[in-house]
């Protein structure tokens, strides 16, 4: 009876995984910022809406502590930096 509860469970994980939608936090971004807008993210403010600039056109988010974050991901963007004050994609 265990065994088959246990395997039971293993298909139903294993099915979680497969249909399941993918998470809008590990969206790709762009390589370059040159839109002026960005995309939903779940922390952080867009840049572009409260008159901040990125250093460059490759930056994609400046830190909580100011530092910049070139991550082509969303997904742990300024993880070691408190987090997303700012967008640029």
């Amino acid at each position: 009876m265990r065994t088959r509860l246990a395997a039971c469970a293993v298909v139903v994980a294993a099915a979680g995984v497969f249909f399941s939608a993918p998470s809008a936090s590990a969206a790709t971004l762009s390589s370059t910022n040159t839109a002026h807008h960005c995309i939903h993210h779940t922390t952080g403010v867009c840049g572009w809406t409260h008159h901040k600039k990125p250093a460059n056109k490759y930056e994609t988010a400046k830190c909580k502590d100011a530092s910049p974050s070139y991550s082509r991901h969303s997904q742990g963007t300024c993880s070691h930096h408190h987090g997303v004050r700012y967008w640029f994609k």
